[in-house]
């Protein structure tokens, strides 16, 4: 009886932040991005409050090609990033003040292992994984338009 109680709990938690998911979605600022030297054009989210942040990708079963979330900060600070709830793989650039990429990670689904900025960082853009490396894009590249979401 216990056990039963649980999964049912657990179901009910999943099928709401899937309702909480979709909901943030739909409201969400989206924007364009120019990324590296090619200036791939790329469409965002962008999670600029901490209810936004908080919710991140989470609960999404998958994300189109060629988008992706943007974290935005007030300040420039160490951020890390985990894949808590978050059921696709992603590629995670942390981005200095001027959209220039310091170091980007891989992420496993439904982790919780921190993956950190390698210095203060501003920026987050989280992408389907492996986005990053197919399109030759790398630390020292700068992403445009970021400054124009704060």
């Amino acid at each position: 009886m216990v056990k039963a109680m649980k999964g049912t709990m657990i179901r009910r938690a999943l099928v709401m932040g899937v309702v909480l998911a979709v909901a943030g979605a739909a409201n969400a600022q989206r924007t364009s991005l120019e990324v590296g030297k090619e200036k791939l054009r790329i469409d965002v989210e962008v999670a600029a409050d901490e209810k936004t942040r908080q919710l991140g990708l989470m609960y999404r079963s998958s994300l189109p090609p060629d988008q992706g979330m943007l974290f935005v900060y007030s300040s420039s600070i160490r951020l890390c990033m985990w894949m808590k709830n978050t059921l696709i793989p992603l590629s995670v650039a942390f981005l200095d003040e001027e959209g220039r990429i310091l170091n980007i990670e891989d992420m496993t689904p439904l982790s919780e292992e921190s993956h950190c900025s390698s210095r203060p960082a501003r920026y987050a853009l989280e992408m389907n994984q492996g986005w990053f490396a197919k399109h030759g894009v790398k630390a020292g590249d700068r992403i445009e338009g970021v400054k124009s979401t704060n």
